[in-house]
């Protein structure tokens, strides 16, 4: 049988709100699902508009574009597979958000041991990365985690999201 087309996605709030943005259908990207961006924005709120996001695990770079839309000061995309990389490129061309825009194409653990040079505004650190890291790489990923908020500027909000594979109270959050 033939695999289905993949959904569209589109920016879900903000001055982008409606806007599509591009997805391969590769499923190497696993896009986070409309209503779960939305919670996620709506619990970080008009704070957004302080903030510099960091998308670990960029994949479409939905999350990092839609923190754009909701005002937030810039954006990094780390995103280690190359075709993803070229279509989050694609993606901050078409919203016309590439002053303030970063990729990195890398992986997000090898990346994250770099010095990292960022604003000194807080910074909104989404992590959505494959769920089975959780899984394959328990320790690996709670250490990127942890790294991550040890790091973070004064009043950064960090948001992970995984299945219920994981249990969350490993966190160091």
């Amino acid at each position: 049988p033939e695999a289905a087309s993949p959904m569209p996605l589109r920016i879900v709030g903000g001055k982008f709100r409606g806007h599509k943005i591009n997805y391969h259908g590769d499923p190497v990207t696993r896009p986070m699902k409309h209503r779960v961006r939305e919670a996620i924005f709506n619990l970080v709120g008009p704070a957004v508009e302080q903030l510099h996001a960091i998308d670990l695990f960029a994949g479409t770079g939905a999350l990092g574009l839609e923190a754009l839309s909701r005002g937030a000061q810039s954006a990094t995309f780390v995103e280690r597979h190359f075709p993803t990389a070229t279509t989050i490129q694609s993606n901050i061309d078409q919203l016309n958000v590439a002053p303030q825009s970063k990729i990195a194409t890398s992986d997000v653990f090898v990346w994250s041991r770099k010095r990292l040079d960022f604003p000194p505004d807080p910074w909104l650190v989404l992590c959505a990365p494959p769920y089975d890291l959780f899984v394959s790489a328990t320790d690996k990923m709670i250490q990127l985690v942890t790294a991550w908020v040890e790091i973070a500027a004064p009043g950064s909000q960090i948001v992970v999201e995984s299945d219920n594979r994981f249990d969350h109270t490993k966190l160091p959050l």
